[in-house]
């Protein structure tokens, strides 16, 4: 017979009263699980200290709120893991062994540890022994090809012994030159003569009907060259500023040419636009009535779309109001919104007219026109504020002697066109011209 106890073992089941008087309650099976739950909750929790951050208290423990290690531990797996694998195999004996260099001459011994399986090999590091292959030449070769007066065969043969000594370093083989014996020569004057022969000698031994690449060396460029370089070194204080103030300005000219240009651009799309309207209000005068409206659209000639107001298209599914057409798109700025109501009530046109079809559409073309014009007056505007303000200025140069003055016609008393205000070069920092005029003119914001 199992008694109660070994039930209660069975079902995990506990308690003072029912350890007491050794028989299963209703509320010890019930309550069970709520007991587990408190104590492995009560076992668990850990109270954050007071004055400690939470981010310092959250990397005390782990996720599973397990207590800190007394010493630090690295069981993770992964890139942490040892790598070295000890086998139980011989080690490989080392020995302590000479060895020489094959680039040294001087038979210079040395010692190195090496394994001693590679005892009576050559030293790994030969291979770099990278030596610079300089062309020999005969005797004859010389007297028939390489013959120079400036140059004596002693001399010459003197620069080639050099060069294999030094590999082609040039200023050690200047250095290294025997002045006293020979005329004195400077690094330039070396390594015109070195290229040369070796040019030479290689179309005198290439096969007829190849293409080589000789090597050119241009005595006279690197000695400009250097000779800029010292002068650019040993450049004042003031000349270094100064340079620095017209490059300064260069930047700012170009920067306001820029502007001038994409000026003159936004000009010439208003003229074309402009020109573009007047033509196709002829064209639509002449058209006859017949003519469907689709085709009347398909026939206008394109118009850029910075010219007057582009109003949208409402083509998608859904019933639209008519009125919607006339209203002014977002990209009108609230300047120019002003500005077209201003004229209309000069014109005495309803700001609001009744939104017929034909209403509509002359409405909106009468808007983009008289826009299109507004921005034709506004360009015409700087325009003659920017040619005012070069004239103001070609006028206090001219009195002050730089430039003879201009007539009406702009030209000088003696019948010679007057100079650009380009071409004028003062001598001194005061006198630089701005040739492209002042990015800020009156009325120079369209928007």
């Amino acid at each position: 017979m199992a008694t109660g106890a070994d039930v209660r073992d069975i079902l995990e089941l506990g308690g003072v009263e029912s350890e007491n008087t050794g028989t299963i309650n209703k509320k010890d099976i019930i309550n069970s699980d709520k007991k587990k739950s408190k104590k492995s909750s009560e076992t668990l929790t850990f109270k954050r200290p007071e004055g400690m951050h939470r981010e310092v208290y959250a990397l005390l423990y782990s996720d599973k709120k397990d207590a800190p290690p007394l010493l630090p531990s690295d069981t993770t797996q992964g890139y942490r893991t040892v790598k070295a694998k000890l086998g139980s195999k011989k080690v490989r004996p080392w020995k302590w062994m000479p060895f020489t260099n094959p680039a040294r001459k001087d038979g210079a011994m040395f010692y190195h540890w090496r394994r001693a399986a590679e005892e009576g090999k050559d030293y790994p590091f030969a291979r770099f022994n990278k030596a610079v292959q300089v062309p020999v030449y005969s005797e004859q070769e010389y007297q028939m090809y390489l013959h120079d007066d400036a140059w004596t065969k002693a001399e010459t043969d003197h620069l080639f012994d050099l060069a294999r000594r030094f590999d082609l370093r040039f200023v050690v083989i200047h250095d290294r030159y025997d002045h006293q014996q020979f005329k004195k020569r400077s690094v330039e004057d070396l390594k015109e003569r070195y290229y040369h022969i070796c040019a030479k000698l290689a179309n005198i031994r290439a096969a007829p009907g190849t293409d080589l690449k000789i090597p050119v060396f241009d005595a006279g460029h690197e000695r400009r060259r250097k000779e800029q370089l010292e002068r650019l070194y040993n450049r004042t204080p003031e000349q270094v500023a100064e340079e620095e103030y017209l490059i300064q300005e260069l930047r700012k000219i170009e920067t306001r040419k820029k502007e001038r240009e994409k000026r003159t651009q936004d000009l010439q799309k208003l003229i074309t636009a402009a020109d573009t309207t007047t033509e196709q209000r002829r064209a639509e005068r002449k058209a006859p009535k017949k003519k469907l409206p689709q085709k009347k659209e398909t026939e206008k000639p394109a118009v850029p779309e910075t010219a007057g107001i582009k109003f949208p298209d409402f083509k998608s599914a859904g019933v639209t109001l008519r009125s919607q057409r006339m209203k002014l798109p977002s990209s009108v700025g609230q300047k120019k919104i002003k500005a077209l109501e201003q004229m209309l009530m000069e014109l005495g046109v309803d700001l609001n007219p009744m939104p017929t079809e034909e209403i509509v559409q002359m409405f909106n073309e009468l808007r983009s026109d008289l826009v299109l014009l507004y921005e034709l007056k506004q360009a015409f505007a700087n325009c003659e504020y920017e040619l005012q303000m070069l004239r103001h200025r070609y006028e206090a140069l001219a009195k002050a002697g730089s430039i003879g003055p201009l007539t009406a016609e702009g030209t000088h008393p003696d019948g010679q066109a007057g100079l650009g205000i380009e071409e004028v070069k003062g001598d001194t920092k005061d006198q630089i011209i701005d040739v492209v005029g002042a990015p800020l003119t009156p009325n120079s914001d369209l928007l």
